[in-house]
């Protein structure tokens, strides 16, 4: 049986992984969990004795197809712990993701399937991250732009925002840039600050390292083909939203 610890070093490594590739680097490991390379490098080591990860000398380790197995049904349990709290116990969604670190390792498969079930097997969780499916087949990840990489003019829907900053997700949610919630850009500061217009009209600055953390996707228009008028309102009434679970 895996340890708690050991199953929060497989998850780490899978999220760098869909991220940045493999080889995942000591280093990026150390810094995504706050530990020391060499705390990093004796767990590899355990982890590789057990089968769940593979390691180049000097360049880093890679899930094997055991390692990300767990990995996904980590991940399930948490995403899903995340949407239960939110949906279901008022929690905000700045603060499920600490909550979901200390109960994904101890919760049943039937609890799991139950609150799967009574959520409506939702596919995001509150912060729009996919949620691995009950087969823990892996997951698409496709390439997405972040805020940051959008200029002037350009009008995106957020997909996800990362979960891993409680005051900037607080931050995020009082300034309504949500999951689901249509940005544009109005200005792009050379000092590192992006500046969006929201759907109610109001202008919100945020730091550059916010914006990188923040997915989008080009905004497509009304499915029923009206036009906004470019102040925030769709000409329509339509918000522009995109649903979310």
């Amino acid at each position: 049986m895996l340890s708690d610890v050991m199953e929060d070093y497989l998850k780490a490594i899978y999220q760098i992984q869909s991220t940045s590739g493999a080889p995942v680097a000591t280093s990026a490991v150390a810094e995504y969990l706050g530990k020391t390379p060499p705390t990093v490098t004796s767990m590899f080591g355990k982890l590789e004795e057990r089968g769940l990860l593979e390691r180049e000398k000097y360049k880093g380790v890679e899930l094997t197809e055991e390692g990300e197995t767990v990995a996904l049904e980590v991940l399930r349990h948490h995403r899903l712990l995340e949407a239960y709290l939110a949906e279901h116990l008022d929690y905000s969604w700045s603060e499920v993701h600490d909550e979901a670190d200390a109960l994904e390792h101890h919760i049943s498969e039937e609890f799991e399937r139950r609150v799967a079930e009574v959520l409506g097997n939702p596919t995001v969780d509150p912060h729009g991250d996919p949620i691995p499916t009950a087969d823990l087949a892996p997951i698409d990840h496709e390439e997405a732009d972040t805020l940051g990489d959008h200029g002037v003019g350009d009008r995106v829907v957020v997909t996800r925002v990362s979960d891993r900053e409680e005051e900037e997700l607080e931050y995020l949610e009082n300034a309504g840039v949500l999951p689901g919630t249509r940005l544009d850009v109005v200005d792009v500061a050379p000092f590192g600050m992006v500046t969006v217009r929201t759907e109610g009209g109001d202008e919100q600055s945020l730091p550059d390292s916010v914006a990188a953390s923040i997915r989008v996707r080009p905004f497509e228009g009304d499915p029923a083909g009206g036009e906004t008028n470019g102040t925030g309102d769709d000409s329509d009434g339509s918000n522009g939203e995109v649903p979310t679970t």
